[in-house]
C-alpha cells in the first residue's frame, strides 16, 4: 500500500513538472552559476529554422538547430547553418556561415563560434572577418567581448582601412575607441610609406599610430628610425623621442626628438643633432636643428658646429662653429653653403681665423669672412681686414683676398714680423710636401738594410745581422707656406733684410701705391714697387719698438682659436684691446737697401 501511495505521488510530480511553463522547466534541476545572466538574458533563438532536435543531456536543456539558423540577445544577432544550444548553460556552439551583427556598427564572420551567453563572450575560429565602419580584420582567431567591446586575435591578422594596411602576430582592437594594439611583427603600409616595428597603438578615426620600441619607417624618401614616438598616417607628419633618426639619399638627422613632416619634408631636431650631408661629405652638430628640405634650408643653434671633411686627395678637416649656423643646397649645381652668425671661429690645420660672419661656398671651395676677421696661417702669418676672401684647392689655403685695412703679418725663422699694409691685398700661398724619413734597420755591417727587408729568424743566421735600431717612418706632411702678396693702394711695409747667411742687414720700410712682394723659404725675396716709392733702409742699431711696427699692428696669436675651442670643448680667448698711443714718426734713415728691391715707374 505503502509502495503504491509513493508511486501515485511520483507520477503527479512530473506531470505538474510537463504542465510548468518553459523557461521554468529549464531552470529546474540546474546547478546554480557565478554570473549567470537572468531570465531576460538568455539568447533567444528566432523562428525560422528547418529543424530542432533535442539532445539527451541529464540536467541540461540542450537542443539542435538546423538551417536558417537565428539567435538574438541584447541587440545582437548571430547566424549560422547549425548550432547547439544548451539553454541550460546559455551557451552555443554555432558552424558554418557564423555571423555575429552588433547595431549598424560591427558584423563579424568565420567558420565555427562559441558564444557564452551570461558573459556575452564570442570566440570565433577559422577564416574570421570583423567590420565595421572604419576597417576590416581578417584573422584565424578572434576572442570577442561585447560588453567591454575588446577584441583579441592571438594569431596573425591583418586590418584594413581607408588608407592602410596593418598586420602583426597578435592584436586587440577596442571597438568603442577604435584603438588598435598590435604585437610582434607590426607592420603598417600605406601610400605614403611603410611602418614596421615590435609594438603599436593605432586609432582608425584619427589615423595615428603611436609605438615604444625599436621602429622603422620607410618611404620614397628615405627612412626614419625611432624607439617611441607618433606617426600620422593622413598627414604624413611623425613626432618621435628617444634617439630618432631620419635618413635620406643626401642627409642623415638624428636627435633625441626629432619632429618630420613627410610632405612639407621640414624635420627638427633637438637634443645631441648629428646631421649628415652625405654626398657633400659634412657634419653638422648642435642642440637644435631645423631643416626643410624642399628649400634645402638647414638652421643649428646651441653650440653648432660644422665639419668639412676632406676632399680625396687630402686627409684635413675644416671645422667651424658660431652662435647660429645655416646651411643653403642649390639644387641646380649640386652645392652647398655654410653661413656661420656671431662669434664664428674656424679650425683648420692650416688655417684659423675668427670673425663676426662667414660664409663657405663649396661650388668655388671659397670661405667668405666679414666683421673684424682675422686669419692664422701655421704659425706664420697673420691677416686681418674689413673683409676677407679664402679661396681653398685641394682643402687646403691657396689665395687670400684682404679688402679695406688690409694688414698681412709673417713671421720669419729669426721671429721677425714682416708687416704689409693696404688698401686691397692678394696674398698667394703655396703647399709643400716636406720629406718625410725612411725607416732603416741598422745591423752590425756599416751598410744599412731598408725596412721592407725581411729579418731573418733562423738560428744559422751570423749573430751580426741582428737588428740594434729601427727609426720609425713618419706619415707625410704637407706644408703651406707664402709665396707672393700684392698691394693695392697705401701700400705700407716693413720688412727684415737678411743676406746669404742669414745674417739681419736691416728693416726696410717702404711706402707707395702698388708693390709686389715675394718670398722663398719663408723670407721676403724679391719685391717691385709701382709708382714712386718712399723707402728707407734702418740698420739694426736704430731699431726702435715703434719704428719695428707699423701704425695697427697687433700680433693676435693667443687669440688664435684651437681645434678644442671650436668644437665647444674649451673657451676662447678674449680679443686683445688695440694699442692706445698712436704711431710715432721715425727718424729719416739711410736711404733703401736696393739689393732685393726692384722699383717699377708707371
Amino acid at each position: 500500500m505503502v509502495r503504491f501511495l509513493l508511486h501515485v505521488s511520483c507520477c503527479f510530480f512530473l506531470l505538474g513538472l510537463l504542465l510548468q511553463p518553459a523557461h521554468v522547466r529549464a531552470q529546474a534541476g540546474r546547478p546554480p552559476q557565478a554570473g549567470s545572466g537572468s531570465a531576460t538574458d538568455k539568447v533567444e533563438l528566432l523562428p525560422g529554422s528547418d529543424s530542432l532536435v533535442g539532445v539527451n543531456i541529464p540536467g541540461q536543456v540542450v537542443r539542435k538547430i538546423y538551417n536558417n539558423v537565428r539567435f538574438r540577445q541584447k541587440g545582437v544577432l548571430m547566424y549560422c547553418n547549425l548550432a547547439i544550444q544548451n539553454v541550460t548553460t546559455n551557451v552555443i556552439e554555432a558552424y558554418g556561415n557564423v555571423r555575429l551583427v552588433q547595431g549598424d556598427t560591427i558584423n563579424v564572420r568565420g567558420d565555427t563560434m562559441f558564444y557564452y551567453g551570461n558573459t556575452r563572450q564570442a570566440n570565433l575560429r577559422g577564416n574570421v572577418v570583423m567590420r565595421d565602419r572604419k576597417m576590416t580584420l581578417t584573422t584565424a582567431q578572434l576572442d570577442y567581448d561585447m560588453v567591454s567591446g575588446l577584441a583579441h586575435y592571438p594569431t596573425p591578422g591583418r586590418i584594413v582601412d581607408k588608407e592602410n594596411i596593418l598586420t602583426s602576430r597578435e592584436g586587440y582592437y577596442d571597438t568603442h575607441t577604435k584603438l588598435f594594439t598590435f604585437r610582434q611583427n607590426v607592420r603598417l603600409v600605406n601610400p605614403k610609406g611603410t611602418l614596421t616595428a615590435d609594438s603599436l597603438l593605432y586609432n582608425s578615426l584619427s589615423r595615428l599610430a603611436t609605438f615604444q620600441g625599436p621602429t622603422r619607417i620607410t618611404n620614397k624618401d628615405g627612412v626614419l628610425t625611432a624607439r617611441e614616438g607618433q606617426y600620422n598616417t593622413e598627414t604624413g607628419i611623425s613626432n618621435f623621442q628617444r634617439r630618432a633618426t631620419v635618413e635620406t639619399p643626401k642627409y642623415r638627422l638624428t636627435g633625441d626628438s626629432l619632429y618630420y613632416d613627410n610632405v612639407s619634408e621640414l624635420g627638427i631636431a633637438k637634443g645631441n643633432v648629428i646631421m649628415v650631408a652625405k654626398d657633400r661629405k659634412a657634419i653638422i652638430t648642435g642642440e637644435h636643428v631645423r631643416y626643410n628640405g624642399k628649400a634645402g634650408i638647414s638652421r643649428v643653434t646651441g653650440r653648432p658646429v660644422a665639419k668639412s671633411l676632406a676632399s680625396e686627395s687630402s686627409n684635413d678637416t675644416l671645422y667651424l662653429r658660431a652662435d647660429t649656423l645655416f646651411s643653403f643646397d642649390n639644387k641646380v649645381t649640386k652645392t652647398r653653403r655654410l653661413l656661420g652668425q656671431k662669434n664664428v671661429f674656424v679650425y683648420k690645420s692650416d688655417l684659423q681665423s675668427k670673425c663676426d660672419s662667414l660664409i663657405y661656398d663649396t661650388a668655388d671651395s671659397t670661405i667668405y669672412f666679414f666683421k673684424k676677421p682675422i686669419v692664422w696661417s701655421q704659425n706664420k702669418y697673420q691677416m686681418e681686414a674689413d673683409t676677407m676672401r679664402a679661396l681653398l684647392k685641394d682643402n687646403r689655403i691657396n689665395t687670400m683676398f684682404l679688402k679695406a685695412k688690409s694688414f698681412v703679418i709673417s713671421l720669419d725663422t729669426l721671429r721677425n714680423y714682416n708687416q704689409i699694409k693696404g688698401r686691397t691685398i692678394t696674398a698667394y700661398f703655396v703647399t709643400k710636401s716636406l720629406p718625410t724619413s725612411t725607416t732603416l734597420i741598422t745591423t752590425g755591417a756599416t751598410a744599412p738594410i731598408a725596412a721592407k727587408a725581411t729579418v731573418s729568424t733562423r738560428r744559422d743566421v751570423p749573430a751580426t745581422t741582428t737588428p740594434r735600431s729601427v727609426t720609425a717612418a713618419t706619415p707625410a706632411r704637407e706644408e703651406t707656406t707664402l709665396n707672393r702678396v700684392i698691394v693695392e693702394g697705401n701700400g705700407q711695409s716693413i720688412y727684415y733684410a737678411v743676406d746669404d747667411k742669414n745674417k739681419l742687414i736691416g728693416l726696410n720700410h717702404v711706402e707707395c701705391s702698388r708693390m709686389n712682394i715675394e718670398f722663398a723659404n719663408n723670407k721676403v725675396g724679391q719685391i717691385r714697387f709701382y709708382g714712386r716709392p718712399d723707402a728707407q733702409l734702418i740698420p739694426p742699431k736704430e731699431f726702435t719698438d715703434d719704428g719695428q711696427k707699423l701704425d695697427g699692428f697687433r700680433w693676435r696669436e693667443a687669440e688664435k682659436p684651437t681645434k678644442g675651442q671650436v668644437l665647444w670643448q674649451e673657451t676662447p680667448p678674449a680679443e686683445q684691446p688695440a694699442a692706445k698711443k698712436p704711431f710715432k714718426s721715425r727718424t729719416p734713415a739711410k736711404p733703401l737697401a736696393r739689393k732685393n728691391v726692384q722699383r717699377v715707374n708707371n
